[in-house]
């Protein structure tokens, strides 16, 4: 594989991101084909030019691009969802067997209502929700 960009240190326009980016794919393909990322450990010829040109798009991303922050699920609202796959509950089901009304459990499953400690103990007695989980995203 031919190396690119041997004389470029810093990246700061779209047009040579692009490429770069470009390259950075190749290479990654090309030594993951050819063995060369097979050991966490190595340090070869394709390693190096992968942080190479991977540290200098990091960099123009945090220089020149504006990310919009990634929405996170609520840790606790995955693990309800997950019991409720799990047991083959509808909302409303779940609303009864916790003792809420639908439109509360609803609320709250979009993030717009708190999980009060009364829940909380439901939760934990009814899906064995990790009290961990429950204590820290209620």
């Amino acid at each position: 594989m031919k190396k690119q960009f041997e004389d470029l240190t810093e990246i700061t326009d779209r047009k040579t991101y692009d490429a770069a980016m470009k390259y950075l794919n190749e290479v990654v393909d090309y030594a993951t084909r050819n063995g060369y990322f097979a050991d966490p450990a190595a340090d070869n010829e394709y390693t190096r030019e992968f942080g190479r040109i991977a540290g200098m798009t990091a960099d123009y991303e945090s220089i020149y691009m504006d990310f919009k922050h990634i929405k996170v699920k609520n840790p606790l609202i995955v693990s309800i969802e997950k019991e409720m796959r799990k047991n083959a509950l509808n909302q409303r089901q779940v609303a009864e067997l916790l003792e809420v009304k639908e439109n509360t459990l609803s609320q709250i499953m979009t993030g717009k209502r708190n999980v009060s400690m009364k829940l909380a103990k439901k939760l934990y007695k009814s899906f064995k929700i990790d009290p961990k989980t429950i204590l820290e995203y209620a």
